[in-house]
């Protein structure tokens, strides 16, 4: 009878467990997922706009280089009347006028204009770090949801098959007691265990349920079933295995840094740029008009034309001090972008080392787990046995198959813990990418 029961639970939870994962052959996988939230996610959308919009500023701080035409046309209907004082006679003259003219100015020396362009430059590269950093965030995202619906599965399953042991458990009480082996209260405490487990199912089952609909958040949908990392999956430690370097790394190639030194070179540029506010200007400028008067009363009518070429110079003198406070104002800047970039730099190796120790320590905790597996597997058999020679009784045997189902779910929560850790550690270090996708990818069933 112990037998059956057993192998119920265990078929129960397994039957749970693989519920969600393997009703389809289609089930997703980790890749699957990643490129559903490349095409759906809101926040990736938003940095991809973004990006669009950042590299305009390249075209635009050309443009104050290269020449500008203009073309201006005017038609006009006069009506003058004049009075000689002497005779006192009144002349009257209507006519049609009319003109155009088209203006060619090429900037010969506009230092300032030199020095948005380079800033226009940094900005470009400052939107593409930003973009790469949206895109490795994105990764850690759709990898952590994708684990919280696993472990949601995994704690489901746990709850369910704890409550048919329990269950069982209570069973064998309340026939105990209806023969006089055993007190009521061994039916009490297995009924409260029973309720306890039957809340806990619920809350698993809440739980699953609210990390699926975040998932869905990110790609859109609900997959059919989404695929378990491999039974006994072995993972290696970071590479290098060095906690220091991975914070070197983060300090010279994270994305955050990389924004923030880009920041820093922009303002700079500023302070340049406000400074050249004193310099003159030296601007090519070439005209080429007409212009007409139509007949009229003391007039025959003319035409003109007329082209102009030549070099305009221009000094600024006095502007009421806005040139001299805008220096200030970038140099004041510039500090905050020094203090925001050193800044970055600390935050990101104090990210990439509490990767790390995430990543070891989750190693280690999956060892131990592992090793605690084996254990309650073997206090499980001993159980059994002492059970079928009447040295252990029903609540002995059922404790250890639920410290096995507890344990077996610790070792899931390491293991997919580990693996987020390990894409956080990259991700702070800057080189985080879809190939560590497809490497984790490789690791599921």
């Amino acid at each position: 009878m112990m037998r059956k029961t057993l192998s119920l639970i265990i078929a129960a939870w397994l039957a749970s467990l693989t519920a969600t994962v393997t009703t389809s052959a289609a089930a997703a996988d980790l890749m699957a997922v990643y490129r559903d939230a490349m095409a759906y996610d809101a926040q990736y959308a938003s940095a991809r706009a973004t990006l669009d919009a950042g590299r305009e500023k390249l075209p635009q701080g050309r443009s104050a280089l290269l020449p500008t035409i203009g073309l201006a046309a005017d038609v006009k209907w006069n009506d003058a009347d004049s009075q000689a004082r002497a005779t006192g006679v009144t002349t009257s003259n209507r006519y049609n006028s009319n003109g155009w003219s088209i203006t060619l100015t090429q900037p010969l020396f506009r230092s300032q204009n030199w020095i948005a362009y380079s800033q226009a430059e940094l900005t470009v590269a400052q939107a593409e770090a930003q973009f790469g950093l949206a895109k490795m965030e994105l990764i850690v995202r759709a990898a952590q949801v994708y684990f919280d619906v696993l472990l949601a599965q995994d704690a489901r399953a746990t709850a369910q098959a704890q409550k048919l042991a329990i269950a069982e458990q209570l069973e064998s009480a309340k026939r105990n007691f209806e023969v006089g082996t055993a007190t009521i209260t061994d039916t009490h405490e297995a009924q409260a265990r029973f309720d306890l487990a039957s809340a806990q199912e619920i809350a698993t089952q809440n739980e699953l349920l609210v990390k699926q609909q975040a998932l869905r958040a990110v790609i859109g949908k609900e997959p059919e079933g989404l695929k378990m990392l491999k039974p006994g999956v072995e993972m290696s430690r970071p590479q290098p295995d060095d906690i220091s370097k991975w914070a070197e790394m983060a300090e010279t190639a994270s994305s955050s840094v990389q924004i923030y030194r880009a920041g820093l070179e922009i303002a700079q540029r500023e302070v340049e740029r406000q400074r050249a506010g004193h310099l003159p200007t030296l601007d090519l400028v070439a005209t080429r008009g007409k212009s007409t008067i139509g007949s009229g009363y003391s007039t025959g009518g003319s035409d003109s034309n007329s082209t102009t070429v030549g070099v305009q110079l221009a000094l600024p003198i006095f502007s009421g001090g806005i040139t001299v406070s805008k220096e200030r104002e970038a140099v004041a800047l510039r500090e905050k972008a020094s203090a925001d970039l050193e800044n970055a730099r600390r935050t990101a190796a104090l990210n990439a080392r509490s990767a790390y120790l995430g990543v070891t320590s989750g190693l280690a905790q999956v060892k131990a787990y592992e090793a605690a597996l084996t254990s309650s597997q073997s206090a499980l058999d001993s159980n059994k046995l002492g059970y079928e020679v009447g040295v252990r009784i029903n609540i002995d045997v059922l404790n250890a198959q639920s410290q096995l189902y507890d344990t077996r779910q610790k070792l899931a929560k390491a293991r997919l813990d580990t693996l987020a850790a390990l894409l956080k550690l990259k991700a702070a270090a800057g080189n985080l990418s879809e190939s560590d996708v497809q490497a984790i990818n490789a690791l599921l069933e």
